[in-house]
Parts: C-alpha cells; structure tokens; sequence
C-alpha cells in the first residue's frame, strides 16, 4: 500500500501573519530600546509591547542578542537610506553635501538620545557590539562616495576615501556618545554642538569650512 504525503505549506495569509508578528516584535523593540536603552528592552517587555506571549518571542527571534542585532541592522538601514538620500540632492558642492548629511545625523541623534546611545556605545552583549562594528562600516561606505566625488572634483585634496570617510563616522558618533548619554538636554547647546561636529568634519577633508 503506497501511502502519498502531500507536502505542507503555508497558506498566503499564514505568512501575512507570521510577517505581521515579526514585524512587531521589531516594532515593541525599537520602540523600548528608544524609550530607555538596550537595558529597557527585555523579552518579558518587548513581548507585552507586541502583545505577544514570550515563547512566540523566541519563536522569531532564538535569543535576545539576534533581536537586537535585527533592530540594530534595520535602523542602520533606515538611516543610511536617509543620509544616502540627502547626498544624493542637488547641493552647490560636494562639501555642502556632507555637511548636510552630518548636520541630518546629528540632528536626529540628539532628538532620540536613549536609541542613537544604544546604536553608537551603550555597553551590550559582545556579538551586538561586533554587528555594530560592521553597522559604522555601512556608515563609512556612505560617506565614502561623497569623499571620492569630492576628490574627483577637485574639491577636496587627494587622500585615501576609505579613511577619511571612516574618520567622519568615528568622529561625529565620538562626539555625540557623551550628549546621547547624558540626561540633561539644551536645544541651544545641541544646536552648538551640531554646528561644530559639521564644521570638523568640512575641514577634515577639506582643509577649510566652506560657506
């Protein structure tokens, strides 16, 4: 007797549902780690946010690491497609376009200090510190291409792209940890700060602050 199996799969509207639930795991993450840090988002909180049980957390994600490294990834993503889209505008010089990009960064830094600490130097499990590593790269790759525009324009002097473009990321995340991270907040010294992470970084590649 030949007994036939007919192969499982999922229904159109099972994996709707399966997408929906992983993105709002996502979701409850992102939304407690900017409300207090990595600290704040514990798998017991993020599956209250998502009105899910904690089981279904491990489900989609088999540890607390992996989430964070998801959120992580996502919101490095997100902002690189921000700061690649402001590069990307029409600006009168190459210099003006990345100070545009620093200025976008720094800004929403500051507007969201608890979830930028947690991106940039909030002290976190070892394998969340090495995506976070490779996440500054993504950063650098970004900048990269304004740096070697700029170069090929005559813009800029010649200079290796990769490091300068590794120098501005390592400067403006350097310069906002300590601001990110601490509690006290001042609209006019944000401002200040902002407009002097900007300049460094005009004059890093090219000598000079252009009006």
């Amino acid at each position: 007797v030949k007994v036939q199996f007919m192969a499982y799969r999922r229904s159109a509207l099972m994996e709707e549902r399966l997408a929906d639930n992983r993105d709002r795991i996502l979701r409850a993450a992102r939304s407690l780690i900017a409300r207090g840090g990595f600290r704040e988002a514990s798998i017991n909180a993020v599956s209250a946010k998502a009105g899910l049980s904690t089981g279904a957390i491990y489900r989609y994600f088999p540890s607390k690491t992996e989430l964070f490294v998801k959120v992580l990834q996502a919101a490095v993503d997100h902002e690189c497609a921000i700061l690649t889209g402001i590069i990307e505008e029409q600006h009168p010089s190459h210099a003006q376009a990345l100070q545009a990009a620093v200025e976008s960064f720094s800004n929403r830094a500051l507007e969201g200090p608890h979830l930028a600490y947690a991106f940039i130097a909030e002290p976190v499990d070892p394998a969340v510190e090495g995506h976070r590593i490779e996440c500054r790269q993504q950063f650098s790759n970004v900048f990269k291409k304004v740096v070697q525009r700029g170069v090929a324009a005559g813009e800029f002097p010649p200079q290796s792209v990769d490091v300068a473009a590794a120098c501005i990321v390592g400067a403006f995340t350097e310069a906002l940890i300590r601001p990110v991270a601490s509690s006290q907040k001042s609209s006019v010294s944000n401002k200040r700060l902002v407009k002097e992470i900007v300049q460094f970084c005009a004059r890093a590649v090219s000598g000079s602050v252009p009006t």
